[in-house]
């Protein structure tokens, strides 16, 4: 199962936590995906869609 919105396929950053001694580890940043009902060619799908699609009105939710 792959983090990655299926609408607009944002995935996974990655970068570093710097320590105040500046010591660097590695870390990542994952979207926030919600699995949400969907209605996608008058059918009704579950999809993992993350957090700024469902916001800004890229999918339309199911009843």
């Amino acid at each position: 199962m792959s983090r990655v919105c299926e609408i607009c396929g944002k995935g996974p950053s990655y970068g570093h936590n710097v320590s105040h001694a500046n010591n660097k580890t590695r870390r990542v940043w994952y979207p926030n995906l919600q699995r949400v009902r969907v209605l996608k060619n008058n059918n009704v799908v579950r999809m993992r869609v993350c957090t700024r699609c469902i916001r800004s009105g890229k999918i339309i939710k199911a009843v």
